[in-house]
């Protein structure tokens, strides 16, 4: 026995020594994450948001937001708007019907708010609760309108936590949130459920500048 198991160590140590060691090559620090983009920011950020079931309405200004927001609530048939931010609030009036609290929550159906950023690489909306939406208009409504503008856009998520750093130096929102594409889960039979978790529908409307 002992000779057998001597015989066997010697031969894997033989192997071993035959081998000779490995050289791993040292990984480049300061080459990019990411690929570049390729294309526009814009562009970029359009695609892969509706690449994952969203959609983005380009528009020129707030008010040319009017137009489309009343196009969209005949096509999506969509009802019991709310809005809690005042700039918004004001281009509405007048024009299309909404609330302006959620103490219903039985009735909201829609909610239209701001954001900080855009993110083209994933497609994806940086909201926090520092808005006046708070954390409840982008999660509670089945369907999510997003008004943002053109200078929002970043690259990558990485620029988008750094900006976020920047404006808020001295206090970080307490929630900072990346929404990307409408809620979806396939957890359960692998089937496709929209929905579960916040709005099944996401729109942005995209301006060349918004306020």
């Amino acid at each position: 026995m002992n000779s057998s198991r001597a015989k066997i160590l010697h031969r894997l140590k033989e192997t071993q020594n035959k081998r000779g060691g490995q050289h791993l090559a040292r990984p480049d620090f300061k080459s990019p994450i990411y690929p570049s983009l390729g294309k526009k920011l814009v562009d970029c950020f359009q695609a892969n948001l509706e690449l994952i079931g969203g959609k983005v309405l380009r528009i020129e200004s707030l008010n040319a937001a009017i137009p489309e927001l009343k196009k969209l609530i005949k096509s999506e048939k969509l009802e019991h708007l709310v809005c809690l931010e005042p700039e918004i609030q004001d281009a509405l009036k007048g024009d299309i019907a909404y609330k302006n609290s959620l103490d219903d929550f039985k009735h909201v159906g829609v909610g239209i708010t701001t954001c900080e950023y855009l993110v083209a690489h994933l497609g994806s909306i940086l909201v926090s609760s520092a808005s006046r939406s708070g954390r409840r208009l982008t999660v509670f409504p089945e369907c999510h309108i997003v008004l943002a503008s053109k200078d929002q856009l970043v690259s990558f998520l990485d620029d988008a936590l750094t900006k976020i750093e920047e404006k808020y130096p001295d206090r970080l929102p307490s929630m900072i949130t990346n929404i990307t594409g409408p809620s979806r889960t396939a957890d359960i039979e692998k089937t496709l459920v929209m929905g579960m978790h916040g709005p099944k529908k996401l729109f942005v409307l995209l301006a060349d500048e918004l306020f």
